[in-house]
């Protein structure tokens, strides 16, 4: 299959372009939404071989995912793994998302940090467990990490989906919108990678966002 990697960023020249170099090497082509940084992480990509889309502002993770999706699409490609571009994603667990979708026919592979937390503020992970179990119930399907950032997926799913939400809820609508329509949903173990970086959620206002998403959906 042709295959292709999306990495949704915003001021990630620290980490994009070791992120960038290491993916090449799977033999994957890159693209990089550079979504509005203020530092050099186009420039950085794009010198690490990446395809860099730039956007003039900060549009918000979903809107850089589905800007990435149109393009790949166009492209011509089978698969697209979803990558962040702060270095929590060990560019080592790739070839398992791959093995993974052959195994057993998956339309989508998500990554399931929660196998092992000990490294995981703790927040962190009463509000992803909280999130996956509710997820979870509205796709009919336990998804251990509904909230990860690491996954890979079909064209034919991306093609049948229409997508709303311009933020951190995109994780979610793919896979209650994929379950809905009957595409297999299936997880692998990854690592994550915890350094000093500040997370870019914003506790409260986030929170309200996502279950005013979850009512949104649920009406549906």
């Amino acid at each position: 299959m042709k295959s292709c990697v999306i990495i949704p960023s915003f001021n990630e020249a620290r980490t994009i372009g070791a992120i960038t170099k290491e993916l090449k090497t799977h033999s994957l082509t890159v693209y990089v939404v550079d979504d509005g940084s203020t530092d050099k992480t186009a420039d950085i990509a794009a010198l690490q071989g990446a395809v860099v889309i730039a956007h003039d502002k900060n549009r918000g993770k979903g809107a850089s995912l589905i800007e990435g999706f149109d393009r790949v699409l166009k492209e011509g490609f089978d698969t697209v793994l979803i990558m962040d571009g702060d270095g929590q994603h060990a560019t080592s667990d790739v070839d398992n998302f791959f093995k993974k979708m052959a195994e057993t026919g998956a339309d989508i592979v998500i990554g399931n940090r929660m196998f092992d937390t000990v490294s995981m503020p703790v927040i962190r992970k009463v509000t992803n467990k909280m999130m996956s179990r509710i997820i979870s119930n509205m796709c009919g399907k336990n998804i251990p990490d509904t909230q990860c950032g690491f996954k890979l997926i079909k064209r034919n799913v991306l093609e049948n989906i229409k997508f709303e939400f311009s933020n951190f809820e995109i994780e979610s609508e793919i896979l209650i919108k994929a379950a809905k329509k009957g595409f297999k949903i299936e997880s692998v173990p990854v690592k994550t990678v915890y350094r000093d970086e500040t997370s870019k959620i914003k506790p409260i206002f986030d929170t309200i966002r996502f279950f005013s998403f979850l009512i949104r959906m649920a009406g549906r």
